[in-house]
């Protein structure tokens, strides 16, 4: 309600209680300020300027007397109007002050007032919110422990568009939010306060009186600290680290990863060894990773999500690392000594869907706020979560800035997005009449559509040498193709079709993979529609499916020469390589997030040799650009000869940029082949680079000695041609000798 001014009186020098005139209050106002209800208690709280001084107003229920002490030492007695309001006249100028309360049987408080300071939310940052492009949306809305008007403080905004009051609850306060009332600013329903002189570390969420009169209790959706699981609180949080990998973001900003070396570890933070927080994780991760030689490791979703078995696909703090781990900083700890040690880190990033947990973002204010309305578009009942609403501003910006937000505060080098395929179409997983067609008629969610351009092209631009990945398992067109010619804008799409069928193939027994040849050579044919990555993921190492070596026919000697030949074959594929944790050095059980992996099968030579083939093959990888310069380009890829079946042999050419090949001959056949002849571009003498049946790989120690000698004499259209040895179950890449 607004001041009602007295009438203009000549002011003395100064003027007591008993000589000003207040404004009169309604009751009602009076019972929502005192409630901590009111949608704009600083219009009334607080220091108010009126003729003649100030008039300076504060709840304080149950209190003997209230005074406010300015800070030239003068005190200003408050008067008791009603049901806790106190209010008081103080002449001169308006200071700052602290309210100091007596209690009659209890100890006084004394404490700043935070209804006297202005909005600490600005209005260029409303203004960006409003739009829905506020790129940096975390340094607005949240928790945030830093100055304001000369205080030390935590600021706290949130969004709450259909709420009609909001409070502040926390261990500073009991979790009793009627004297933090939070005013609010705008009509998108942002909601401000300013608590003087709360620290970091203290426990707080937002108390939410929804449109119904209902009181529900939420954590803050841009928390960048929380407690740990299953603790569900938002914690005010304070980022002290200072980064020391500027000449890594410098390198990456030169280079385009698209077309660069790319071989990704993907792991499970709290299962790769159980135990281990972000910062203990550094030392050993880094020396496992220069062991086996990857360039990239992908971090299963680290955003904090409350249930353990979800993987971290469950996210409720889509800005708060996971504390199960350890603070924010010690992550950037973590990310940043991976970058000094030359490695890059992805983090799967989940926009798709949300969980339901009543203290999160479902339903935030009472109703729909991140979600949509219409259970057709908002909800995943396969899943039992809801569906974020592409088509409101305010959700797209708080998805897009999310993924700024991670790339630029923990300077993670990509994202893979995951589920894009739910995203993408409104039919997804559901039966007819389940789903409602977009305004053409269609099954494309053209709102989530639009979402997906809109980060991808933003993420780029303002972070030069980044990856945007797609985990999209359709035929959608152009998933990696530019949002000017009506691509999606990734980088990188997860080629799930190759993954199914060379899966098929190799899990089928030698004997018969000849009638099954075409499983290996397809993804051949589509290899360069898109700038592929090549998975075999978690997602393929549970729910019954076994492990990477289990999925092997035959002894245990076969299986592990099986891995090391479709391991070669993966890293000669046109595309980047993934591989999931533990497939590395052949884990026999499958992929538990509850345990660590099986790392005392190392002690068997057979699987150290399997962990050191690995190491070996990333090595080559990265040395030779043949194998990467052109993954993207039909010219990077030549068949020698993709038709031998009846050999269950797979024979290829990848060009560098400078016309150097490499041949990649690959017998998935269970005994040696040869002498087998095999054209190719030039003779000379042909080095083996790599053969993963190798003794010290575990291997049966077939091969060519090491060098093969191709002769001038023409073969299968070839104008040289070499006869060589191929070892079973293996793999053998070839490099000309200059």
């Amino acid at each position: 309600m607004a001041e009602k001014k007295p009438a203009a009186k000549k002011a003395a020098a100064f003027q007591t209680d008993a000589a000003f005139e207040f404004p009169a209050l309604d009751p009602g106002l009076i019972a929502a300020l005192v409630g901590g209800y009111h949608p704009q208690p600083h219009a009334t709280l607080g220091q108010h300027p009126v003729d003649g001084g100030f008039v300076i107003r504060a709840v304080r229920p149950l209190a003997a007397t209230v005074t406010a002490v300015r800070v030239d030492g003068s005190r200003i007695p408050l008067t008791h109007l009603d049901q806790g309001l106190w209010q008081g006249f103080a002449g001169g100028k308006g200071q700052a002050y602290t309210l100091d309360a007596t209690y009659d049987g209890a100890p006084d408080w004394t404490t700043d007032d935070p209804y006297r300071f202005v909005s600490s939310v600005g209005e260029v940052d409303l203004y960006l919110w409003g739009q829905g492009r506020h790129e940096q949306l975390w340094d607005a809305l949240g928790a945030h422990f830093r100055p304001h008007e000369d205080v030390v403080g935590t600021s706290f905004s949130v969004w709450a568009p259909h709420a009609k009051a909001v409070r502040v609850v926390g261990d500073f306060n009991g979790w009793n939010g009627v004297l933090w009332a939070m005013r609010r600013l705008d009509d998108v329903g942002v909601w401000e306060l300013f608590v003087p002189g709360l620290m970091p570390g203290s426990a707080y969420k937002f108390e939410i009186q929804t449109a119904a009169g209902e009181w529900v209790t939420r954590a803050d959706p841009m928390a960048r600290y929380t407690e740990r699981p299953p603790a569900t609180a938002s914690v005010v949080g304070e980022s002290k680290y200072v980064w020391s990998d500027s000449g890594w973001l410098a390198q990456r900003a030169a280079h385009d990863p698209h077309n660069a070396a790319m071989s990704v570890y993907e792991m499970h933070v709290g299962s790769w060894r159980a135990g281990l927080g972000y910062r203990e994780l550094a030392d050993q991760l880094i020396e496992y990773i220069h062991e086996t030689g990857f360039t990239h490791v992908e971090f299963m979703p680290l955003a904090e999500h409350p249930y353990g078995p979800s993987w971290g696909y469950q996210v409720t703090g889509y800005y708060a690392p996971s504390s199960r781990f350890g603070h924010p900083d010690d992550l950037k700890y973590l990310i940043d000594r991976l970058h000094q040690a030359s490695i890059g880190v992805i983090m799967d990033w989940v926009p798709g869907h949300f969980p339901k947990d009543e203290w999160a973002l479902g339903r935030f204010d009472g109703q729909a706020v991140y979600e949509h309305s219409d259970p057709r578009r908002g909800e995943h009942k396969d899943w039992g979560t809801y569906i974020f609403n592409f088509g409101d501003s305010q959700v797209r910006n708080f998805l897009v800035a999310n993924a700024l937000y991670w790339l630029e505060e923990f300077h993670i080098d990509g994202l893979r997005v995951d589920a894009v395929a739910s995203i993408l179409y409104l039919d997804y997983s559901r039966e007819e009449g389940e789903w409602e067609p977009n305004i053409h008629g269609g099954r494309e969610n053209l709102e989530a559509i639009s979402f997906l351009q809109e980060v991808n092209a933003t993420a780029y631009k303002r972070n030069a040498g980044i990856v945007m990945a797609a985990e999209e398992s359709t035929s959608y067109p152009g998933v990696t193709h530019a949002t000017s010619a009506g691509g999606l804008g990734f980088g990188l799409k997860w080629n799930m079709g190759w993954m199914h069928d060379s899966l098929q193939y190799i899990e089928e027994d030698p004997m018969y993979r000849s009638y099954h040849h075409n499983d290996i050579t397809f993804s051949f044919l589509y290899a360069f529609s898109e700038n592929f990555i090549l998975p075999i993921s978690h997602d393929e190492v549970v729910y019954g499916k076994g492990s990477l070596l289990t999925k092997m026919p035959g002894d245990q000697w076969q299986k592990l020469a099986n891995v090391r030949a479709y391991l070669a074959f993966m890293w000669a594929h046109p595309g980047k390589q993934l591989l999931f944790m533990g497939s590395e050095f052949g884990q026999p059980s499958e992929w538990s997030e509850e345990r660590s992996l099986d790392w005392w099968i190392l002690d068997q030579p057979a699987h150290r040799g399997l962990l050191t083939m690995v190491g070996q093959l990333n090595r080559v990888y990265r040395a030779e650009g043949a194998l990467w310069e052109q993954d993207n380009s039909p010219a990077g890829f030549e068949w020698l000869d993709g038709g031998d079946a009846e050999h269950n042999v797979v024979s290829f050419l990848r060009w560098s940029n400078d016309g150097q090949p490499i041949a990649v001959l690959m017998n998935f056949s269970g005994n040696p082949v040869g002498p087998y002849r095999v054209g190719l571009p030039f003779a000379g003498e042909w080095e083996e680079i790599l053969n993963t049946d190798a003794a010290e790989f575990g291997g049966s120690g077939v091969g060519n000695f090491g060098v093969v000698h191709a002769t001038d004499e023409p073969w299968a259209g070839r104008p040289a041609s070499a006869e060589l040895t191929l070892p079973p179950l293996a793999g053998l890449w070839l490099k000309l000798r200059r």
